[in-house]
């Protein structure tokens, strides 16, 4: 199986460290619900962890719950609600949208406020090796000093800074040794939670959180990590050497891989923005398997505009499958030309989840099975279906 690794830019041959696979992924901060941007990604690395586990590689999957940060802070205090009640209603709301996308839960789903004893532990190691530095109650990270920080971004010291500044990392920050310094831990603001630690009262940073549940929960070297392609920078350039300074070992992450974001209205969907398609809405109107169907038309890496009429067609076009999976399974075995469709749908997506060439072939063996009638045919057009994340009711079956 060949991945996209982000930080060489090339495509390599994954091979898991052990007999099982680890895979860390950035997960929602949660003060709103999910829109297809968010779906996508989780889609994304449901589909690798399916394929994988087809060729008899169990994952060990993390992904992490953002609940302490300032969007979800900002958000409560406009809903005049406590931000923990908050979070907890978005969670719940976030695991429904993924389990009626029939995306697999994680195998490991920390929530950030019960990791802070062990984030407060990360931060001190990297005091102690002289990678941070303490200033009125701020610690930061000593960006500069690490060899090599930022590499996988390839981004210059400006583009460095402006990506700072839109992810609310001051430059300007008058504390800081260096302005592409970034905060391990801070004061906490009036009203918000705080947290001891040896530098007085606070919470954490953003980028501290992830490496500090990835070492706990996956170990000092995980195989993959990912999320989407706007978390290269900051954050994922920032979890890379946080993570190595504080435990020697390089690389941190194996295999990077990134999802492309989903544009409407010609900029990226995001909650900031407010141009956002809603799972929870669309799911009533067309359902899980359409819009799963939809969100792997397109290559993992690249970005793409949604359009409501364009998640209609695939609809219909999901539709067609759908039906063609109607009818008896008790089967010979496939045909021929049924059984290279099948195995074309393998090689797709060991080719870097080359999901739409995968449901290129899902269609044709489809559109054969509804023509020929072959039992055999249909039995194996649905067994690659349920690989690929599609989910039947009983009834498909009759």
């Amino acid at each position: 199986m060949l991945l996209y690794n982000t930080a060489s830019q090339h495509l390599e041959r994954f091979e898991p460290l052990a007999d099982s696979a680890t895979l860390y992924v950035c997960g929602v901060t949660p003060y709103d619900t999910t829109h297809l941007g968010h779906a996508r990604t989780y889609m994304v690395f449901d589909v690798l962890q399916r394929h994988l586990m087809t060729k008899a590689i169990a994952v060990r999957y993390v992904q992490n719950v953002t609940d302490i940060d300032d969007p979800l802070f900002e958000r409560a205090s406009q809903l005049g609600v406590d931000y923990m009640q908050l979070a907890d209603d978005c969670i719940q709301i976030f695991l429904q949208d993924l389990d009626d996308l029939n995306i697999m839960r994680p195998s490991v789903f920390p929530r950030v406020r019960d990791e802070i004893p062990e984030i407060v532990e990360s931060v001190r190691l990297l005091d102690e090796r002289g990678m941070a530095y303490a200033r009125e109650g701020y610690v930061y990270f000593r960006a500069t000093r690490f060899n090599g920080y930022a590499e996988m971004s390839q981004l210059d010291r400006e583009g460095m800074l402006a990506a700072n500044a839109e992810t609310g990392e001051d430059p300007a920050d008058p504390r800081k040794e260096d302005p592409l310094d970034f905060r391990l831990w801070r004061p906490s603001a009036p009203g918000e939670p705080s947290w001891p630690s040896p530098w007085g009262e606070g919470r954490p940073g953003w980028h501290i959180e992830c490496s500090s549940m990835a070492n706990r929960y996956l170990g000092p070297q995980i195989d993959i990590h990912g999320g989407g392609e706007d978390l290269i920078f900051p954050h994922h350039c920032d979890e890379i050497a946080q993570s190595e300074t504080a435990t020697g070992i390089k690389p941190f992450v194996r295999y990077w891989m990134h999802v492309g974001m989903v544009r409407m209205e010609g900029e990226k969907m995001s909650k900031s923005r407010g141009n956002l398609a809603f799972v929870r809405e669309l799911v009533p109107v067309y359902g899980g398997n359409a819009i799963r169907f939809y969100l792997l038309g397109f290559p993992y890496r690249s970005q793409f505009e949604y359009f409501e009429r364009d998640l209609a067609h695939a609809a219909e076009r999901w539709s067609a499958i759908d039906e063609a999976c109607h009818g008896p399974v008790e089967a010979p075995d496939p045909s021929p030309e049924g059984e290279q469709l099948g195995g074309l749908i393998g090689i797709s997506l060991d080719n870097d989840l080359d999901t739409p060439a995968a449901l290129a072939a899902l269609g044709e063996l489809a559109a054969r099975v509804s023509r020929d009638k072959t039992p055999g045919d249909r039995a194996n057009l649905r067994r690659i279906a349920v690989d690929l994340g599609f989910r039947f009711n009983s009834a498909t079956a009759s």
